[in-house]
């Protein structure tokens, strides 16, 4: 336990650094994880003590949250499974940590970016009614999702800036990326061509430098001397509509229907 204490102890130095040493706290982490283990405090069960429990979820949320900011998503699904056992079975006995709802709030979000929607409201229909109207942490990830199936993209949008912690915005950048390949897709679609600063607008771009690069991945041809964007032709044969058949089709249907009244 003294080694665990000293590792921790860096742990602490190395995360509250500004800016934080993330490459030496992942470094900590995988040492002090291996001492939870042996300690039998990683998954807890029988007579514990509760300050060691307090200093393992500790640790673990700064195993969630290192991972979220060196953006290694699966690395942080583990934590934040690892931390269930402290938020769940431990909730009674363990004073609240202000870690929690934030990171809960996280795992919210990498489930709306995943696509997993069915999960975002069973995790969600386990937390308490006050807690998910009121703690912004929580009710940030609920309107993220309202939005998105309203398409509102730009609200979407506009809530990085309003997002309760920094980590929130890089879930809200994978959002953002999934939701421009959705609306390329269907001006390539709608458009043959449109005017850069229209793209810019409509792909929720701040610079034309980030539409070119986007652009040159999609195989888009960019004209700058005419400030367009052309998009790339698939090919497909153009149907043709018989107006003329259609409408003379339309206007015998509606004689019969007529002559049966």
């Amino acid at each position: 336990m003294s080694d665990l204490k000293t590792l921790y102890e860096s742990l602490q130095r190395a995360f509250y650094a500004q800016p934080p040493d993330l490459n030496t706290a992942s470094g900590l982490l995988s040492k002090l994880k291996i001492g939870l283990i042996e300690s039998g405090l990683l998954l807890p069960h029988g007579d514990v003590n509760f300050g060691d429990l307090v200093v393992a979820r500790d640790i673990l949320e700064i195993g969630a949250l290192t991972s979220i900011r060196s953006k290694n998503i699966p690395s942080f699904d583990r934590y934040f499974s690892q931390l269930q056992t402290f938020y769940t079975d431990y909730a009674a006995q363990l004073p609240p940590s202000k870690r929690e709802y934030p990171i809960r709030g996280l795992n919210l979000i990498r489930l709306l970016t995943q696509n997993r929607i069915a999960d975002f409201h069973t995790t969600l229909e386990s937390l308490p009614a006050e807690i998910i109207s009121e703690n912004p942490f929580i009710r940030h990830p609920v309107n993220l999702e309202r939005w998105l199936m309203e398409g509102s993209y730009s609200k979407v949008w506009n809530a990085r800036e309003e997002a309760p912690a920094e980590e929130y915005k890089i879930f809200i950048d994978s959002l953002m990326g999934t939701i421009r390949n959705e609306i390329a897709s269907c001006e390539e679609r709608a458009y043959e061509s449109l005017p850069l600063k229209d793209a810019v607008t409509l792909l929720f771009f701040t610079n034309q430098s980030d539409l070119l690069t986007f652009a040159q991945e999609r195989g888009w041809q960019i004209d700058l001397s005419a400030g367009l964007v052309r998009f790339a032709q698939k090919g497909e044969e153009k149907m043709e509509i018989p107006k003329q058949k259609l409408i003379a089709a339309s206007l015998l249907y509606a004689r019969e229907l007529e002559q049966i009244v």
